[in-house]
C-alpha cells in the first residue's frame, strides 16, 4: 500500500498554499488531499470551530488511511492543529507528520501579541492586502507567490481562530506522539521560539531548519521542503515494507520460522 498525503493549511490562506507540493506530489505518483478548514478558502462562509477543524482533518485522514499509510503534513495553524489531533487520545491513523512553523505553544503573551499585531493590520484600509502584497513580493518567488491567496483571504475568520487555539493541550499533545516527526522551521521564521521545548517533548523528533527562509518556508523554499517530504514518505514506504515482512513470517516452534 502506497504512502497517502494530507495536507492542512495555515492560518488565513486555504488548500491552494500547497499548489507547489501538489504539482510535485502528482509528478512522482503520490496520492495528496489538501483539505480547507471551516471558514477557509471554500468554507469561507462557515465558522471555525476546533471541533470542526479536527474533524476535518480526521476525515481526510481516514479517508486516506483505507489507501495507504497517512504522512500528514501541516503548515502553522494547520501544523498546531495537526499535532494536537495525531497527540489525541483515540491514537488516531496517522504514520507519520510534518509540522512545519509551529514550534510555539499559542498561549500567553506571545499570543496576544500576535493578535494584537494582527486587527491593527486589519483596521488599516484595505485591512492590510497592500502590506501583505509587498511582503510576498519580497520573499516569495514568482512562481510560488501568488498560491497563499488564490483560495482567499480568510481576514474574518483570523482572530476566531488564534483564540480558539488557546484551547489546545500541545504540550500533551506533543508528549504522545509516537511516530515518525519532522519539525519543519525557517531559519527566521518568529514560530522558533518553542523549538527547544518541543523537541523535549518529542525527543524522537528531527528538527529541519530551512537557511534564509521565513515562517512562509512551503512557499519560499518549494524545492527544499519538497525534498523533506521525500525523506518523510522514503522512511514510512521503508516502515511499511518492513511491518509487510514481518507480518509474512511467524514462528514455527522454538527452532525456526515458516511462511504464512
Amino acid at each position: 500500500m502506497s504512502v497517502q498525503i494530507v495536507l492542512v493549511h495555515g492560518i488565513r490562506t486555504s488548500a491552494t498554499m500547497w499548489r507547489s507540493q501538489l504539482a510535485w506530489l502528482d509528478a512522482e505518483g503520490i496520492a495528496s488531499t489538501a483539505v480547507d478548514l471551516p471558514g477557509h478558502g471554500s468554507r469561507m462562509d462557515e465558522d471555525f470551530t476546533l471541533h470542526e477543524a479536527l474533524h476535518t482533518i480526521d476525515a481526510a485522514v481516514r479517508a486516506a488511511s483505507e489507501k495507504g499509510p497517512v504522512l500528514l503534513v501541516g503548515h502553522s495553524m494547520g501544523g498546531l492543529l495537526s499535532l494536537a489531533y495525531t497527540g489525541g487520545a483515540q491514537k488516531p491513523p496517522v504514520a507519520g507528520l510534518v509540522a512545519a512553523s509551529c514550534t510555539a505553544l499559542p498561549r500567553g503573551a506571545s499570543l496576544a501579541t500576535y493578535r494584537l499585531l494582527a486587527r491593527a493590520v486589519d483596521s488599516l484600509p484595505d485591512r492590510g492586502m497592500w502590506l501583505t502584497k509587498r511582503i510576498l513580493d519580497a520573499t516569495i518567488p514568482v512562481e510560488t507567490r501568488s498560491d497563499f491567496a488564490a483560495g482567499g483571504y480568510a481576514l474574518d475568520t483570523q482572530d476566531t481562530a488564534l483564540r480558539n487555539l488557546v484551547a489546545l493541550d500541545l504540550a500533551t499533545a506533543v508528549r504522545r506522539i509516537r511516530i515518525p516527526l519532522w519539525f519543519v522551521n525557517g531559519q527566521y521564521d518568529q514560530l522558533r521560539v518553542g523549538e527547544k521545548l518541543f523537541r523535549r517533548l518529542a525527543p524522537h523528533s528531527d528538527l529541519i531548519i530551512v537557511p534564509r527562509t521565513t515562517h512562509l518556508v512551503t512557499a519560499m523554499r518549494p524545492q527544499v521542503f519538497n525534498a523533506v517530504l521525500r525523506v518523510a514518505i522514503a522512511t514510512l514506504e521503508h516502515a511499511s515494507t518492513v511491518s509487510a515482512a514481518s507480518a509474512g513470517v511467524t514462528a514455527d516452534g522454538p527452532g525456526g520460522a515458516r511462511m504464512r
